[in-house]
C-alpha cells in the first residue's frame, strides 16, 4: 500500500519528485526502474545507507551493480500502481 503519494501533472518526469516522497521514510532498500536512475537519487540513498537497486541507464559512464532478482520481482509494486489506476 502507498505510504505517500503526490498528484502532479501528466508531463511531470517521476524521478523529479522522488526524493521528497521518500525523505524521511527508513527503509533498506531502494527499488526503482532505469527512469529514477538520477544523481541526486542516488546520492541521496548513499547519503541514509540505503542499497540501491535501480539499474543504471546504458549512458551512464560508470555502470554500477545492483540486486538483479530484487528488481525482478518489483512487479507487485507495479500491481499495486495498475490496481489504484483501474
Amino acid at each position: 500500500m502507498p505510504i505517500r503519494f503526490t498528484i502532479t501533472e501528466g508531463t511531470t518526469a517521476d524521478c523529479r519528485l522522488a526524493i521528497t516522497l521518500i525523505d524521511g521514510i527508513l527503509a533498506e532498500t531502494l527499488i526503482a526502474d532505469k527512469g529514477y536512475d538520477t544523481d541526486s537519487i542516488i546520492d541521496f540513498a548513499n547519503q541514509n545507507e540505503i542499497q540501491i537497486v535501480i539499474p543504471p541507464k546504458s549512458n551512464r559512464v560508470n555502470q554500477r551493480e545492483y540486486d538483479e532478482y530484487l528488481y525482478t520481482i518489483r512487479h507487485l509494486v507495479e500491481n499495486a500502481f495498475l490496481k489504484l489506476k483501474r
